[in-house]
């Protein structure tokens, strides 16, 4: 299980995995199979329930379908290989290609960082400007921060893994986890990592505190909002809009900060690999549950679609 080499990197990696005991690879198997299908069926299903309904087509609800098209694209990036690795003996990944998942894994996980901040101005808006809401989320301020969003996601993931991808990897090459992460794939190099750690913890950092605080600053205002309301009901009505969302960066930056915004060398298998199967396998399977389930215009919108096939069948 080991490849050495003389200053140049290893040709393939070898994915340790969650687990070596076959019991439990199959029951893993079986429970992820699940969950990646529930996830894939759920985000496609949201997608397409806010394209077909027009009563849909308000910010909110753009916000949450590129927040569907990122989980669904995280599944396919993380989970499909886990599978694999899982089911089979067939626990290699090439360098490219641990590098590209990497780099991907990277972009999506920044990008929804900035468009849960972006979910949470638009709530912020609505909630504390409402006569003015149609006004300021206008579509061009809508796509504006979607594309900004991909855009810090871009950066923040080329500079991170161009950085990583220029050390040698000239020892071991069994990565202690069960996807290509920044920290076992530091753990790998044969090279002073000092400087390629500093710098993907600025990045990620920037990236979780910079989102973090645009969400905490929202939400302070929104409370102060909502405290001045006087009547039980217009208290409830404010806050069952931002519920859902307040949930799921809840759930998200958790396990996110737990991971990302410590030193290496305090990295942890077992603690990070349960942290990180949250944030990759989980996480992208929950956000449509909760989005749908405690939203009463979806499931309404759920209604009028079925109501419009009903009615053109007959």
């Amino acid at each position: 299980t080991m490849s050495r080499r003389n200053n140049t990197n290893v040709p393939d990696f070898i994915l340790m995995g969650l687990t070596d005991a076959e019991e439990i690879q199959l029951l893993l198997f079986v429970l992820f199979l699940l969950i990646y299908l529930v996830t894939v069926l759920g985000n496609v299903g949201m997608i397409l329930i806010i394209r077909l309904d027009l009563q849909l087509h308000t910010p909110m609800y753009f916000f949450l379908t590129h927040l569907s098209f990122l989980d669904l694209s995280y599944s396919n990036v993380i989970t499909p290989k886990t599978l694999e690795n899982l089911l089979t003996s067939n626990t290699y990944i090439s360098f490219m290609g641990c590098f590209a998942q990497m780099y991907f894994f990277i972009l999506l996980a920044a990008t929804e960082c900035f468009l849960l901040s972006s979910m949470a101005y638009d709530r912020y808006v609505a909630i504390c400007n409402p006569l003015h809401y149609p006004l300021i989320m206008s579509p061009r301020l809508c796509h504006a921060l979607v594309t900004g969003s991909y855009t810090i996601g871009f950066i923040d993931s080329s500079f991170s893994v161009l950085c990583i991808s220029r050390l040698h990897y000239c020892d071991s090459n069994v990565i202690r986890h069960f996807f290509c992460d920044t920290f076992p794939i530091l753990a790998l190099s044969c090279t002073d990592t000092y400087d390629t750690e500093l710098t993907v913890f600025i990045f990620a950092g920037s990236t979780l505190m910079l989102s973090l605080i645009t969400i905490a600053v929202s939400y302070v205002s929104i409370l102060s909002t909502i405290l001045k309301i006087k009547s039980t009901s217009g208290k409830q009505k404010a806050f069952s809009t931002c519920a859902s969302h307040l949930l799921g960066v809840t759930i998200f930056y958790g396990t996110m900060i737990f991971t990302y915004l410590k030193p290496s060398k305090s990295y942890s298998l077992g603690k990070d690999q349960v942290a990180s199967v949250f944030y990759t396998v989980v996480i992208p399977m929950l956000n449509p549950l909760i989005y749908s389930l405690r939203n009463k215009e979806v499931k309404n919108a759920l209604l009028r679609i079925k109501h419009r096939r009903d009615t053109s069948r007959a």
